[in-house]
């Protein structure tokens, strides 16, 4: 009877304690996992996180991807300036903020989790980052209005309009 008690006292352990494999990936208030923003382009492929694929050249930033979030072709998932380091992330599907806001939430679900948003002229919602007041999301949304863009960027970033 002991023996059954311990598998089943070590398996509820397991179970309470989950392991980081199992967590959901949050964007923000500093970064995505090990991608912090402000992090040069040599500290950022140090991490063994990001892969580069587009260079600076006379551009002020490089677009580069999450190897754990591939972009298609014409898409980058980050970019990282020449000047200010990790500017922008952009959330992969499955990809959340700490309130659980994602790819495919509603615009409604933002703004109850996230009231001082504020939408710019172009569209484009936004917040600063609860923890972080140098950061801010960026929502874009579909005509239906569900979250079709979410990215988390350094306030005064140099590398998205």
């Amino acid at each position: 009877m002991k023996k059954v008690l311990v598998a089943v006292v070590a398996a509820g352990a397991l179970v309470l304690t989950g392991t980081p494999a199992l967590a959901a990936p949050t964007l923000g208030p500093h970064g995505y996992g090990k991608v912090r923003l402000g992090m040069s382009a040599k500290q950022a492929a140090a991490t063994g996180a990001v892969v580069r694929k587009s260079r600076a050249g006379d551009g002020a930033c490089s677009g580069w991807d999450l190897k754990a979030h591939p972009t298609g072709r014409d898409s980058v998932g980050l970019y990282i300036s020449k000047k200010l380091g990790v500017a922008a992330i952009f959330a992969a599907k499955g990809v959340k903020t700490a309130k659980g806001i994602g790819l495919g939430s509603t615009m409604r679900q933002a703004k109850k989790a996230y009231p001082a948003m504020r939408t710019s002229e172009s569209g484009m919602s936004s917040v600063v980052v609860p923890g972080n007041p140098k950061a801010r999301y960026l929502f874009g949304a579909s005509a239906k209005g569900k979250i079709v863009e979410l990215a988390l960027i350094r306030v005064n970033q140099d590398c998205m309009g």
